[in-house]
């Protein structure tokens, strides 16, 4: 079964196609990073416009590469949701006049779910239960995964997502973006103690907060440009990653020790860290528990997860009527 999918939840305008849920035959991302650099995050109204621009040339090249046409597509998926209302609004118009045009299925998908998928692409996979940490510039939750399609959120950010922390304290830095490479990229070149800094709400329940990371860094900077610190930005950047990391792992542990749970998925843009790998790995073996990462280039945003876990939603009678429009909530009543 062949599925084409769409993601444009965010800024990176993205088309694949899958065939049986991992066998990736395409995957084309454009990314905007050069647009919204100079910003230091992502500009929402950019982001769609550069959808617009790009969809089409996207979908053909994932066509192309692929080595399909039209009529050898079983089905049109989409990410419909969570997302930048203006990016996902092209999405889904350019998913739902291919599937009207061509008289194919339409399957709508859940971005945070897609992003679970994406270890199983090119994967045998037996896993239907397990604890999933989805954390990235948009969204920091912890959640159990049951049916490989049924999720469970069990706790969020209060406020910042992860990488979204990353991305400000970056732009505080003046060191690049995104943050998150820059950050690592950073803290590589620290050659002493790395700064010690809070880590915020690790033991309170399963809920995120990085705020009062953020302006604990930013004092630590401030002392540092004014030579008021004998510590340097790489210091500080290693310090800041230690600090997010060591949360993300105390609470994701935590929840696989008392749910029995004796898998773990990390997954989203601030998987690619190789700090967070390395102590999640470290961890794991400790613990006797198994953890899986996608690939690099599958963790940030891409259609590949999408037209993945599309071939399960169909066979599960997910699809969307014609009348489907998106929204920026991460949950939509029936799915």
């Amino acid at each position: 079964m062949i599925i084409l999918g769409i993601d444009t939840s965010c800024d990176d305008t993205s088309v694949s196609v899958v065939e049986d849920g991992k066998n990736i035959l395409s995957n084309i991302v454009s990314s905007q990073i050069l647009f919204h650099e100079k910003y230091g995050g992502v500009v929402p109204e950019i982001a769609a416009r550069k959808h617009l621009e790009l969809i089409n040339f996207a979908i053909q090249e994932a066509l192309e590469t692929a080595s399909v046409s039209w009529k050898d597509l079983h089905a049109v998926a989409v990410t419909d949701r969570p997302g930048l209302i203006g990016s996902l609004v092209v999405g889904v118009a350019a998913a739902k006049s291919i599937a009207w045009a061509h008289q194919k299925p339409l399957i709508p998908v859940n971005h945070i779910q897609a992003h679970l998928y994406a270890p199983q692409l090119n994967n045998e996979w037996k896993i239907d239960r397990f604890v999933a940490l989805i954390v990235s510039g948009g969204h920091t939750l912890l959640a159990e995964i049951t049916k490989r399609i049924e999720m469970e959120v069990i706790g969020r950010t209060v406020d910042d997502a992860a990488g979204e922390a990353f991305d400000k304290i970056a732009k505080l830095m003046n060191i690049g973006y995104p943050g998150g490479p820059a950050i690592q990229k950073c803290a590589e070149k620290c050659l002493k103690n790395p700064v010690q800094l809070p880590r915020p709400m690790i033991k309170e329940g399963y809920n995120f907060s990085f705020s009062g990371l953020k302006t604990a860094a930013k004092l630590v900077y401030e002392q540092i440009i004014s030579n008021q610190s004998e510590y340097t930005l790489p210091d500080l950047a290693a310090g800041f990653q230690d600090a997010v990391v060591d949360v993300l792992q105390h609470k994701t542990f935590k929840l696989a020790q008392e749910t029995g749970l004796k898998n773990i998925v990390v997954t989203g843009g601030v998987a690619a860290n190789k700090k967070l790998r390395e102590v999640f790995h470290s961890d794991a073996i400790k613990k006797d528990i198994n953890v899986y990462f996608p690939t690099p280039e599958l963790c940030t945003d891409n259609a590949a997860m999408v037209a993945g876990i599309a071939y399960h939603l169909y066979k599960a009678d997910v699809t969307a009527s014609w009348d489907l429009n998106p929204q920026s909530a991460i949950l939509r009543k029936g799915v």
